[in-house]
């Protein structure tokens, strides 16, 4: 795209706002950006041929979400489908149906992998280079840049150090690049991992393979719950549909905090509730040494079992969980260190996902490149010293799609700000010598989460310069909490300056 020229000769972008992605985040802000700032371009870079992000590219058996969908689904929109805990079909479904509804697919540009953002501080605009499927280099230049791109490297997985896994004479498959048709019928499967990704896979590869295996290194705290929600069924007989999704919302908002507060709080009590209901569901299938980590709940994430279809697999002889450590593989299994042996036809290592930071975008600033471990965290969406960008790094303790829907409102609101005052420009400003103490930006123990520490800008331990992985907490920062705080600052870009010499438009760029 080229540049347009207004009468003042000051550069014109190509769009107001440059959305990085197609996903939850990418969908929530164009939404969100129609709602609240209708008068606005936008403009979503997409590097796939369809929407939905991790919901597209995902398909191995049994995808599905693991928060339920009335907090994963979006606040201006119910979720109307009767599973509250939802496969990826459906969830790709309901995001398809947002974007043609409110005329965001209009807006994407699909198969376009953003290589690099070029912020100019003398115009105030972004310069947004991305590469399409046939090789060629476009430009897009914006006001305000936008990553919706998640935090998983879609590329390339984390690829776990297992011994001998060249010896195995059979399929090694990674969950993340899934083969289309892929035929693992009366196969033995085993399944390396204990993750939210193992959890899901094993109950739904049963129904053909001829063994499945989930073989862990160290149990996850796992807990069953409904795949449909009875209240919200309730609320929906007695209330307008609206209204009975906004009180399902809250009613699982308020739940996974008080549960989450509970493992901080009291954490050998939340442990003991586990413990026991995993008793209830698995009878004398429950073994310790397969179900009981050495960690306390939430630090790391706790895995949902819907309508316990995983215990329901190993009750009926269908599925089973080994823990052990791997010593080697031969061609038809794996070596245990106990000594036992698995036999396997295909081997799934569901060992995890890498996390990178804006996509792998490589972001300057008037051409030096960001180093995010040099900036803080702004409210968790915007950075220090970073001017018109705007992020979302999703809750690692409840559904992303609150951080997105907050974070998408409040960029919203400060475009409004800027839009208020005549001005090009918003940066959080913070001075060297006012930098506070940087603190451990989680306290998770995640291997995903602890690979990712050196790459993560820095986290305070008050706001606004802080990452918190709190809602509630947050919902009520951004409501009483003025866009123009102090440490938000607006100005004009230079450039335009030299345009404008109103001295009231002066006075209130400067408030």
């Amino acid at each position: 795209m080229a540049e347009q020229t207004d009468r003042n000769s000051m550069p014109q972008p190509d769009t107001d706002i440059c959305i990085i992605g197609a996903g939850i985040s990418g969908i929530s802000m164009a939404a969100h950006i129609g709602m609240m700032c209708p008068d606005r371009s936008y403009t979503i870079l997409e590097r796939r041929e369809e929407i939905g992000g991790t919901w597209d590219l995902f398909r191995y058996p049994g995808v599905r979400s693991d928060s339920d969908m009335h907090t994963l689904g979006f606040n201006f929109e119910p979720w109307r489908h009767e599973d509250a805990i939802a496969d990826g079909p459906s969830i790709l479904e309901y995001l398809n149906r947002i974007a043609d509804e409110r005329g965001i697919r209009d807006n994407i540009r699909f198969g376009q992998e953003v290589l690099s953002a070029d912020w100019d501080s003398m115009t105030a605009r972004w310069t947004i280079t991305a590469r399409g499927v046939d090789g060629k280099q476009t430009v897009t230049t914006a006001r305000w840049l936008y990553f919706a791109s998640g935090y998983y490297d879609y590329d390339k997985p984390h690829e776990a150090d297992i011994p001998g896994i060249g010896d195995f004479g059979g399929d090694v498959l990674h969950p993340q690049f899934w083969p289309q048709d892929y035929d693992y019928s009366g196969k033995d499967v085993v399944i390396v991992g204990s993750g939210a990704t193992a959890v899901t896979m094993v109950p739904a590869m049963t129904d053909k393979a001829k063994s499945v295996t989930m073989l862990q290194r160290t149990p996850t705290w796992m807990g069953a719950g409904p795949r449909q929600d009875v209240w919200s069924q309730r609320f929906l007989r007695w209330f307008p549909e609206k209204f009975a999704y906004r009180l399902t919302r809250w009613k699982n908002i308020a739940l996974r905090s008080y549960f989450f507060n509970l493992s901080r709080r009291k954490p050998e009590r939340l442990a003991e509730l586990i413990r026991g209901r995993l008793k209830d569901e698995l009878g004398p299938h429950y073994d310790p040494k397969h179900f009981e980590p050495p960690y306390n709940p939430w630090q790391q994430r706790l895995c949902l079992v819907p309508d316990g279809d995983l215990f329901e697999a190993m009750k009926a002889g269908k599925a089973r969980v080994v823990t052990d450590h791997i010593a080697g593989f031969d061609a038809g299994g794996i070596k245990l260190e106990s000594g036992d042996y698995v036999p396997a036809d295909v081997v799934i290592t569901a060992t995890g996902l890498r996390l990178v930071l804006a996509g792998k975008v490589e972001v300057s600033k008037d051409g030096e490149a960001v180093e995010w471990p040099e900036h803080f965290f702004y409210r968790g969406t915007m950075f220090s010293n970073l001017p018109n960008l705007s992020f979302v790094f999703g809750y690692l303790n409840a559904s992303w799609t609150l951080r997105a829907d907050c974070n998408a409102r409040y960029a919203c609101e400060v475009l409004n700000e800027m839009a208020r005052r005549g001005v090009d420009i918003a940066v959080p400003e913070l001075a060297p010598e006012d930098e506070p103490e940087a603190v451990e930006p989680w306290d998770y123990t995640s291997g995903y989460l602890n690979r990712a520490k050196d790459m993560m800008p820095k986290v305070a331990a008050k706001r606004p310069w802080t990452l918190a992985h709190n809602y509630l907490e947050d919902r009520r920062d951004f409501q009483s909490r003025p866009v123009a705080d102090g440490v938000l600052r607006f100005r004009q870009a230079p450039a335009a300056a030299q345009h404008d010499s109103a001295p009231e438009h002066e006075k209130i760029a400067a408030e």
